[in-house]
């Protein structure tokens, strides 16, 4: 089959282009490379499918995308690019994930109509619900996000839902919850509280550390993501969640389990548009995709910490 994946140089862009050549299949990644974050990491994350005669990379924003060409035989698309982080989404920047999370997503969809593509798998988040949901979140849970970031996302979402309703987009939307592991990108979490400890650095902890998180494994998302492109149901919403809801004080015991050293903390008061908890009720997704989180969150966290070791990270 032949793949279309948008954000191909990122962090679960890159392990889910992997995932589908390794599956046999004809990817074509699509990457605007902006300056989030250092190219040099992206390109890093690309270096093992550049390899590959089955992928192909298209540099460029999708507004300015060739659509009729790079759609042309694909069946399945996966749409992961997209301005992320919650912290830097207020204020003047807002503009920057309007113009990426939610114009870049009616480009995609307006391009994908009429076509005879089997799914569009959008890559949503665990942000669009805010704080004032029933605990685990469930998909059908009224959602009302505390962020701008999450305000996108969930627009987004909405702009699948009604191409396909009206157009019959075959767009399916996975609300991700905390993915991390190998490639994390330097401005989540876990990346840097192991950049931290090995540096003997002061982590700034934003809250009193009791909030919890669902963490998710990368090869846990992408499986799920995978699965979705055949047998996700279009006009569907599904959470992805790896069952490791924990304390985050917990998390730093678990780094200093990996890592041999002790994270040194620095409390301050909490950031605006951060959730308090997160956690996937991921009953549809098990009885749709066949779901099951395979990596507990030790496991993954060891598996990050010897990555990120490895690339010379520290």
């Amino acid at each position: 089959m032949k793949a279309l994946v948008t954000g191909a140089a990122g962090f679960i862009g890159s392990h889910l282009c992997e995932r589908l050549i390794n599956d046999g299949h004809a990817v074509t990644g699509i990457d605007a490379f902006t300056d989030s974050y250092p190219r040099e990491i992206k390109e890093r994350n690309l270096a093992t499918l550049r390899q590959h005669d089955r992928f192909t990379l298209r540099e460029g924003a999708l507004a300015d995308a060739d659509w009729g060409r790079l759609l042309d035989g694909v069946a399945w698309v996966f749409h992961l690019a997209a301005q992320a982080g919650v912290r830097k989404s207020w204020g003047r920047d807002f503009s920057v994930y309007t113009v990426n999370n939610v114009e870049a997503t009616q480009i995609l969809l307006e391009a994908c109509k009429g076509r005879p593509i089997e799914r569009l798998v959008y890559a949503s988040s665990s942000s669009v619900y805010g704080d004032d949901v029933p605990m685990p979140m469930r998909e059908d849970a009224l959602p009302q996000p505390v962020s701008p970031y999450g305000v996108t996302k969930l627009a987004a979402e909405q702009l699948c839902h009604l191409y396909h309703v009206n157009y019959a987009v075959p767009a399916v939307s996975m609300r991700y919850f905390t993915v991390y592991g190998p490639r994390q990108r330097p401005d989540m979490g876990f990346h840097r509280f192991f950049t931290a400890a090995m540096r003997d650095e002061p982590i700034t902890v934003f809250g009193d550390g009791r909030q919890t998180r669902d963490f998710t494994f990368v090869s846990d998302a992408v499986a799920a993501t995978v699965s979705a492109s055949t047998m996700g149901k279009p006009g569907a919403v599904y959470n992805i969640g790896g069952g490791s809801r924990v304390e985050l004080l917990n998390v730093f015991e678990l780094i200093r389990q990996v890592t041999g050293r002790a994270p040194r903390l620095n409390t301050t008061e909490p950031q605006p548009g951060d959730m308090r908890n997160t956690c996937a009720d991921t009953a549809r997704a098990r009885a749709d995709l066949g779901f099951t989180p395979t990596v507990t969150l030790e496991q993954g966290l060891r598996a990050q910490f010897q990555w990120m070791t490895e690339a010379c990270v520290f």
